[in-house]
């Protein structure tokens, strides 16, 4: 391999993707030989290619890389960190990329976020190869089509990376990994390198916030719009002010927050920062069950959805009011309570009830959704009441977020593998026994009985269907977990009575206010 005619073909895909112009071809080379160590450079001919990403020529330099000694380690975190290294020298500064953005938006603001989303594909910061290795589906469900990913994006830790990130001094540059002086940053081994990043900064209720895009989508242009300032998520009416202005600015997409208190918060509560795309998920398309009048607001439709999670959805077309009747369902459910069903408000001065807020456009109205969350533990669930219960951990421990709520499951890697093992456990009856004495596998026993039993005919042809299918009734069941009022009797009657509650709370501050 020459590594001459690679940096041609790295500079070549460079061009035709725009990251920079033919007059800065010279400055590239000379910034690659200078990276690479070598003291001259050798322009070779290559050929025109339509390369989907630069993963291929990427790979190249990488392996020619650590063959040179220039990469310590050949594992994914030294790798990355050399990857968007050799990426940030063909970027564009981020004032030119901001410039570029806002003339765009000027004229199409789908056009705006096209640009920024391509740029952050074909510098790798968006990692399309890795992602494309998820395994994904769709599970028909009573809510829905429900969006099953099995997460293989993000490599794991090697162990001498481990190893070596324990001697690497301590540092609160950047303070977290949603920081905006994330932008440029080499990264260390506990820190991952963003040269290749690019954000947009803009005003959301008149404070700094910026817009970029999660270097592992998780679906179409999945964004993380995050604040200037490091401080901690809080679940506010500026929360709902701000979700909402964020869709007017940008009707394509939709935007929600996780929630603010542990457990059914998102991964990531130090900074304030709100997850959205261009994605509709099952959620969105729920119909509603039950129309809520509230004297002073027949201008919203108010309504409680056909969701796992118990969700309040406000549709009209002044935002303001909308976020005004949102602040006031926030404030009553922060202090209800119905032990009946399990819901306190309160231990002592602990709170435990909070809202999941997603909103959206619809034409010309606003659409607000209000997932109601609680977070309270018992000595039978240790892990929360209202989350995934024991004998769905098999399938989906981790959190409940905010994407999660809106219908996508996102399942650890492991399940890869463990899957594959339960379908030839299926397929050969002789190879049950292996479910019983694999310690990784025990955990799924009582499920493996139950699909067992459920199917008369397990066969080659239809075994991946089969599985499929059971994963997403699980992540149903992980849903309904999570619901803080069921769609049984008794969560009905309680329902009922939440709602009845709401209006008498809501009218009567209504009568205060005039």
């Amino acid at each position: 391999m020459s590594i001459y005619r690679e940096f041609e073909r790295l500079i070549n895909f460079g061009l035709k993707n725009e990251l920079f112009e033919k007059e800065d071809k010279i400055f590239m080379r000379n910034s690659l030989i200078d990276l690479f160590k070598l003291d001259e450079y050798i322009v070779e001919e290559v050929e025109d290619e339509n390369l989907e990403n630069v993963t291929p020529i990427m790979e190249n330099l990488l392996n020619y890389a650590y063959e040179m000694g220039i990469l310590e380690s050949n594992s994914p975190v030294y790798r990355d960190l050399l990857d968007s290294k050799i990426m940030g020298i063909l970027m564009p500064r981020p004032s030119q990329v901001i410039n570029n953005f806002n003339m765009l938006y000027a004229i199409n603001k789908k056009s705006a976020t096209d640009y920024l989303y391509k740029l952050g594909k074909d510098s790798d910061y968006i990692r399309t190869s890795r992602i494309a290795q998820n395994m994904t589906w769709k599970t028909s469900t009573k809510y829905g089509d429900m969006d099953i990913t099995i997460n293989l994006s993000k490599p794991e830790k090697d162990p001498k990376a481990i190893a070596a990130a324990r001697n690497v001094s301590s540092s609160s540059y950047p303070k977290c990994l949603l920081c905006k002086e994330n932008v440029g940053y080499a990264g260390r081994l506990n820190h991952p390198a963003r040269q290749n990043l690019r954000i947009i900064p803009f005003k959301l209720q008149g404070d700094e916030w910026n817009l970029q895009y999660s270097p592992y989508s998780y679906y179409n242009e999945h964004c993380i719009v995050f604040s200037s300032e490091h401080e901690p998520m809080k679940i506010s009416k500026t929360t709902l002010d701000r979700n909402l202005e964020f869709v007017e600015r940008f009707p394509h997409y939709f935007i929600g927050s996780n929630a603010d208190l542990p457990i059914v918060g998102g991964s990531i509560l130090i900074h304030d920062h709100y997850q959205g795309g261009r994605y509709e998920f099952a959620m969105a398309k729920a119909k509603d069950v039950y129309n809520i009048e509230i004297d002073g607001y027949e201008d919203i439709k108010i309504s409680i959805i056909k969701w796992p999670l118990s969700v309040v959805r406000l549709n009209g077309k002044n935002r303001e009011r909308i976020s005004e009747l949102g602040n006031k369902i926030l404030n009553h459910w922060r202090n209800y309570s119905d032990e009946k069903v399990n819901i306190l408000s309160h231990s002592e001065d602990i709170p435990h009830n909070t809202i999941t807020p997603i909103a959206r456009k619809r034409e010309e109205n606003f659409e607000l959704d209000l997932v109601l969350r609680n977070n309270r533990c018992s000595e039978k669930h240790p892990d929360g009441i209202f989350h995934p219960h024991k004998e769905l951990h098999h399938i989906k421990k981790e959190n409940i977020g905010l994407i999660e709520v809106l219908g996508l499951a996102v399942l650890p890697a492991r399940l890869k593998e463990e899957l594959s093992h339960i379908k030839e456990c299926l397929l050969d009856e002789n190879r049950y026994y292996e479910i019983i004495q694999n310690e990784t596998l025990k955990p799924h026993l009582s499920w493996f009985n139950e699909i067992k039993d459920k199917y008369n005919d397990i066969n080659k042809n239809n075994i991946d269907k089969i599985i499929e299918d059971e994963v997403g009734f699980v992540f149903e069941k992980v849903l309904e977990d999570c619901g803080v009022f069921k769609w049984d009797k008794e969560g009905k009657e309680a329902m009922s009575r939440y709602i009845n509650d709401l209006k008498i709370s809501i009218e009567k501050v209504k009568e205060y206010e005039v």
